[in-house]
């Protein structure tokens, strides 16, 4: 297969960067996305040019590191799968591919692809996690929790921090991923002690970064490669708000 390759280059967050062209020949169907940028890197390398800088680690849709924008979608063109797990054959023979990094103040570029996420590091750090001492490990059987909630935690928990929300939303917003990070505690008991303290520095910290706010369009979750659902938005709300309300000023 043969791709022509419109892949954004920018040397750093300071400049100006523009789409540089590449032709790229005898790529397999079987070939995953990253892969062929690894072929691409290679004869790059061999002409003595600067290869494409890109995130990527797991290769296995796990880590939430490989996040470009291909063909004006977060990930590429197929729901629920991550960069890394698309393959060329979702893509037709001599077709043009525009590879852009993810775009949003949260995420200045590093260079080229490759963008700088700490932003949701900071968020998760400002109340992303449970500090009180719940004692020893129980046995999976002495806490109840209902199928219901276990399933909602679980979906909330899926997340994994690529940042395809923000770059699906109009406004850049990061409240499906505050949202499933806060959802995922607040569902469960061991985390409801902290609930109200959790919404709020998360919230504030997801301000802070520049995000801006939810569009209620829903292609956030239609972009997620894992499928979080829209409700988590919701809940946070509701987490919010009623920490807003009860909390002493």
């Amino acid at each position: 297969m043969k791709f022509n390759l419109k892949i954004w280059r920018q040397k750093n967050n300071k400049d100006k960067g523009g789409f540089k062209d590449y032709v790229l020949d005898g790529v397999s169907k079987d070939m995953s996305f990253l892969e062929m940028i690894d072929i691409l890197n290679e004869q790059l390398t061999e002409k003595n040019e600067d290869p494409v800088h890109f995130d990527h680690d797991c290769r296995e849709g796990i880590c939430g590191s490989c996040s470009m924008y291909i063909n004006g979608r977060p990930h590429g063109p197929l729901r629920e799968v991550a960069t890394c797990q698309l393959h060329m054959r979702s893509f037709s023979d001599g077709e043009t591919i525009v590879i852009e990094p993810f775009r949003s103040k949260g995420f200045p570029v590093i260079k080229d692809l490759a963008v700088d996420r700490g932003a949701f590091d900071r968020i998760i750090q400002a109340g992303g996690y449970i500090s009180v001492n719940t004692g020893g490990t129980p046995d999976a059987n002495e806490i109840p929790i209902s199928k219901t909630v276990a399933d909602e935690a679980f979906n909330s928990a899926t997340c994994i921090a690529c940042g395809a929300c923000v770059a699906a939303c109009k406004n850049s917003s990061a409240m499906l991923f505050v949202g499933a990070k806060i959802s995922q505690l607040a569902l469960l008991p061991q985390g409801k002690v902290e609930r109200k303290e959790r919404a709020q520095k998360m919230v504030a910290q997801m301000d802070a970064e520049g995000f801006g706010a939810c569009t209620n369009t829903g292609a956030c979750s239609i972009e997620c490669p894992k499928g979080i659902t829209f409700s988590n938005i919701a809940r946070m709300n509701r987490e919010y708000l009623s920490a807003e309300v009860t909390s002493e000023k």
